[in-house]
């Protein structure tokens, strides 16, 4: 029914409401694909159609109602909505410009209210839904690197529907750390050839093509980044497992042009303890027989020693508390070789650390019956004397050598506390290759 000008004023409602918002938002509102990361712009407009009748105390608003909240849409006219409303002359229009951006998945609800009359006793109000989806698929996956540094591959995926005009350009990708971490995308660099003594680009349609960051519905794409530290403290405490690692933030254009942006989840520091490692108290499992794992670049020290020092605040049945049980000490190669020749004995400086929370009388065995390929060369137990708890630590060179050309892996090292006869065994060290001499 619509309202009489006379009595309330010639700013109509009812049918005629729907008349006077078709031509600024349709009631049955078509909205094209809207994605998360887009900036959702809405114009607004009201028009005073009498021709000698104003309209008192006009007020314009709107919210955002997300599936989690409800958002006020900030816009010029909300001054004048907290001083009571403007007065629209016969015949002019009031409008503005709402913007948000996108963030939440789901369904979506425009609320647009106008009030009007003697201290805006009158509305009419209009609701629009529309659904936000998300435009790409983001997977990571993270290697460690050492104890100061992580691989992080991010795997992108364009999930829109196929057919649905829903190819996106990635413009711009980056990783943005924490304070005290670095991140450096790998492969990032242009192919260049010289040529006449000046460098140019040598890449031929599909190499131009592929780096162009299209990514059509169902195309996928993976970027690399080297996480490492870089202040002082950063690189002298390490990466831990569950430290976070930053986030992968990517700016994508639609084939008009606009523009988008979306970021990943919070990327952690996986775990660095070898598959079998915690909870079970099999020597064999731990000393690494069925298993890749090598202490070298893994940061095993690293979430030993985090383990250790949270050991009051972790849960005990935690991952942190297991590994703080498992290993109070490890032993941790310092730059061991990546070759050896067979027959040929060398010496690898290992770092013994003290994770516990009390003073440990250790001794280091080289276990021959666990080795294979390479085996301790000399004295295979060695006495440490007494280690500080905390953090407390020690060098110790011990001296190898391989019985058989091949791959292999340093490993049957074995920790012994000879005050409580405790064994503490310990994962295979290091990867080496033994290289046979040619023969003359």
């Amino acid at each position: 029914m619509p309202f009489d000008s006379r009595e309330r004023g010639p700013l109509g409602g009812g049918a005629y409401w729907d008349r006077l918002w078709h031509y600024q938002i349709p009631s049955e509102v078509s909205f094209r694909l809207i994605v998360i990361g887009e900036t959702f712009t809405a114009y607004l407009g009201a028009l005073n159609v009498s021709n000698d009748l104003p309209v008192h105390c006009l007020t314009v608003s709107a919210q955002l109602q997300t599936p989690s909240r409800r958002w006020h849409l900030p816009s010029r006219l909300d001054e004048d909505n907290a001083a009571g409303g403007v007065e629209v002359a016969p015949g002019r229009v009031v409008d503005t410009i709402v913007s948000r951006a996108l963030d939440e998945t789901g369904q979506h609800i425009l609320r647009v209210e106008v009030g009007y009359g003697s201290n805006g006793t009158k509305t009419l109000r209009k609701f629009y839904r529309f659904n936000v989806a998300t435009p790409l698929h983001i997977r990571e996956l993270t290697l460690r690197a050492g104890d100061a540094s992580c691989f992080v591959s991010i795997a992108v995926e364009n999930a829109t529907t196929p057919g649905s005009n829903g190819g996106l350009t990635i413009s711009s990708v980056e990783f943005q750390p924490p304070d005290g971490l670095v991140a450096e995308q790998i492969g990032a660099n242009n192919k260049t050839a010289t040529k006449g003594g000046k460098d140019r680009a040598e890449k031929n349609a599909v190499e131009l093509f592929d780096d162009c960051g299209r990514l059509e519905p169902g195309a996928s794409y993976r970027y690399l980044f080297l996480v490492r530290a870089t202040s002082a403290d950063a690189t002298l405490r390490g990466i831990a497992c569950g430290d976070d690692l930053g986030k992968a933030v990517f700016t994508w254009n639609k084939a008009m042009g606009e523009a988008g942006r979306i970021a990943s989840t919070s990327v952690l520091c996986p775990p660095s303890h070898p598959p079998g490692l915690l909870g079970d108290s099999n020597v064999r499992v731990i000393m690494g027989e069925g298993s890749r794992f090598v202490v070298h670049g893994s940061g095993l020290s690293v979430d030993a020693a985090a383990a250790g020092a949270n050991k009051s605040s972790s849960d005990p049945n935690g991952p942190d508390a297991s590994l703080n049980e498992i290993l109070p000490v490890t032993v941790e190669p310092i730059d061991p070789p990546s070759r050896m020749k067979l027959a040929v004995p060398q010496e690898v400086q290992l770092l013994i650390v003290n994770h516990s929370d009390q003073t440990m009388n250790l001794q280091l065995q080289m276990r021959l019956p666990h080795m294979s390929g390479v085996v301790v060369c000399g004295p295979s137990f060695k006495n440490l004397g007494e280690i500080p708890p905390a953090g407390g630590s020690t060098v110790l060179g011990i001296r190898l050598v391989a019985l058989v050309a091949g791959l292999f892996r340093a490993q049957g090292c074995c920790m012994v506390d000879l005050t409580s006869g405790r064994e503490i065994p310990q994962p295979p060290l290091f990867n080496v290759f033994v290289e046979k001499p040619l023969e003359q």
